[in-house]
């Protein structure tokens, strides 16, 4: 059964955003990081939260060894928030998908308009 697995990561995720928003005060998760997904596995003992750094707003590297700083502290406001008796473990990660999203948009805004595409810098 998939439902407590899903209701978790639903609480988790709303959860974490909160918190990144409201309460922690680590200068390495400052401007716009959003919680864009939380999967966690059957067993509850893990969670993968994915994050989104806004361009322009840090360094997805810098936010990401900002959270790993800050993990302790958040396991244990989402013990207290979700009331688990064993909170999963937890590992953050960079959604890159809004950025390629927004790539993409670019590419179709200028293929419609007619300009050159840019050789990819990869």
């Amino acid at each position: 059964m998939r439902i407590r697995p899903e209701r978790v990561a639903n609480a988790m995720r709303k959860e974490i955003a909160d918190l990144l928003e409201n309460e922690l005060r680590d200068p390495g998760v400052t401007g716009m990081v959003s919680v864009t997904d939380v999967e966690v596995n059957p067993d509850l003992s893990m969670a993968k939260v994915f994050v989104s750094v806004l361009a322009g707003h840090g360094n997805a590297d810098t936010v990401l060894t900002a959270l790993h700083r800050a993990t302790p502290f958040i396991r244990h406001q989402l013990a207290r928030r979700i009331g688990l008796r064993e909170m999963p473990e937890i590992r953050f990660y960079h959604d890159t998908s809004i950025e390629r999203g927004a790539r993409v948009e670019d590419l179709l805004r200028r293929i419609q308009e007619g300009e050159a595409i840019p050789d990819e810098e990869e």
